[in-house]
């Protein structure tokens, strides 16, 4: 089954920078409960045009009956993002999903240092939040294609003034060269948690410099799964399902999400793009050809879950909790 939804009302649209508007969601009726989140968290929302698309939440996980996400207006959207800002309206309702958090923050850490690319900033704009809020020694390094580009500016250059928090920014246009992330994080501390979302190239920038400056604790935020090429599946495997006792073959070409549900079984999922991690599902045997965009590299090596909307099985018997 889809995972459950809550049926939420379109409360304020705003203009963020170029290309980039805020949508807050508030419940649509009384008996609509919106979950509590944390820093870090997102939401799908179920399209009209039967899109679902992931978006995190930006406004502070204190709020309450409140969800707010920043959309950036892709140049290469596939409809979500374009419907966002051509049809999505103030007092229209849509389902959204109930808060899924794949980037947690580590509040307990001796510091953080927040990394955001472009509409990347909207997950680490919560988490600079938060950390204020509660104390902790936080920096943020905001890079961006231009200053007009840039969502949330005077918001965080405020809160960054008044609390004191050290704040970077890089716009390319100013600085005539994109982030020098190696440079930007050098002499941070091993023991710090870096924490970055924004698009690819910066992402698999940020993982190799983090590693060649010995930080462990790096985190990332992915918009889409990693794209791998890979030869085309030419046999079919099984997946055998311990708890529904059945067993489904996964022909080629179809993930095992959709083998499944042809199969009568229900497990949840959503976004089908391996981002969102509705459908993450333990192995209990067998090794998976990782595609998702969520798990991290010692977690695809250790073998325990799998996104089964778009990864699949490398060796065999596959056996999963489901």
């Amino acid at each position: 089954m889809s995972s459950p939804t809550l049926n939420a009302l379109v409360h304020t649209m705003r203009y963020e920078a170029d290309g980039i508007v805020s949508v807050e969601f508030r419940p649509a009726s009384s008996e609509v409960d919106f979950p509590a989140f944390e820093a870090g968290s997102h939401i799908d929302l179920h399209l009209p045009n039967g899109l679902v698309r992931s978006y995190s939440l930006c406004n502070p996980s204190t709020d309450r009956q409140r969800y707010v996400v920043g959309v950036l207006n892709d140049r290469k959207s596939r409809g979500g993002s374009r419907y966002v800002h051509q049809q999505l309206r103030v007092g229209m309702t849509l389902p959204i999903s109930v808060p899924r958090n794949n980037f947690k923050l580590q509040e307990e850490a001796g510091r953080s240092v927040l990394v955001s690319g472009g509409i990347g900033v909207t997950p680490i704009w919560c988490m600079l939040q938060r950390l204020v809020a509660i104390g902790r020694p936080v920096e943020l390094i905001y890079c961006a294609r231009a200053r007009k580009e840039a969502a949330f500016c005077e918001a965080i250059a405020a809160l960054a003034a008044e609390k004191g928090v050290t704040l970077t920014w890089h716009f390319d246009e100013e600085k005539g060269a994109p982030p020098d992330l190696a440079a930007l994080l050098a002499d941070k501390g091993a023991d710090s948690h870096y924490y970055c979302c924004g698009p690819t190239p910066m992402l698999d920038n940020f993982e190799k410099t983090c590693e060649k400056l010995g930080y462990a604790n790096a985190h990332i935020e992915r918009f889409a799964a990693v794209h791998v090429e890979t030869p085309s599946a030419t046999e079919s495997y099984v997946v055998e399902c311990a708890k529904s006792k059945k067993s489904v073959e996964v022909p080629p070409g179809k993930s095992i999400l959709d083998s499944l549900i042809d199969a009568g079984l229900n497990p949840d999922h959503s976004c089908k793009e391996g981002v969102c991690g509705a459908c993450e599902t333990r192995v209990l045997s067998g090794e998976v050809d990782h595609h998702d965009g969520i798990l991290t590299k010692a977690e695809r090596a250790a073998n325990k879950t799998m996104m089964i909307c778009v990864s699949r099985c490398q060796r065999g018997p596959l056996v999963l909790d489901i």
